[in-house]
């Protein structure tokens, strides 16, 4: 099912401290599994490092959270001169996806990447999240040139 067009009952904002709760909310109605841990270290991450500006943010509806997308800004890293950002995890709600609270996420947060300098954004997919790859394709992302390397440490 394509996403619907943006309503007006979306308000898009930075993410706040007091949005934990709502993000792990999402986050556990999403993928099924709770993780507190790794969101106190993302929005660690996020918001109390003094070196860089805050890009990740929340969707609301009516009041509600009812979407996030959380990321970071690079300054040169992985031996990649220019600015560049991830986007690490965006989370939509399921009652409210569909109705492109997920579009205007990722909008406004290409906005503030580009006033940040940042001329790519990059992000990582399991190559059998069909939903999750036809998002990001629907918002313009194409394969990139990297590759993602592993080594299984067993």
């Amino acid at each position: 099912m394509a996403e619907q067009a943006p309503s007006p009952e979306i308000e898009v904002r930075l993410l706040r401290r007091e949005d934990f709760d709502a993000v792990v909310r999402i986050d556990a109605s999403v993928f099924g599994s709770n993780r507190p841990d790794y969101y106190e270290k993302r929005f660690s991450a996020a918001l109390d490092a003094a070196d860089h500006m805050v890009i990740s943010l929340v969707a609301e509806w009516d009041g509600r959270v009812v979407g996030f997308i959380m990321g970071e800004l690079y300054l040169g890293e992985f031996g990649i001169p220019e600015a560049t950002a991830s986007v690490d995890t965006i989370g939509v709600d399921p009652e409210y996806q569909h109705h492109g609270v997920g579009r205007v996420l990722m909008e406004d947060f290409v906005r503030n990447a580009r006033v940040a300098g940042v001329k790519k954004i990059y992000t990582r997919v399991l190559w059998n999240d069909l939903a999750l790859i036809r998002f990001f394709d629907s918002v313009g992302f194409v394969p990139g040139r990297m590759i993602n390397l592993e080594l299984a440490v067993d």
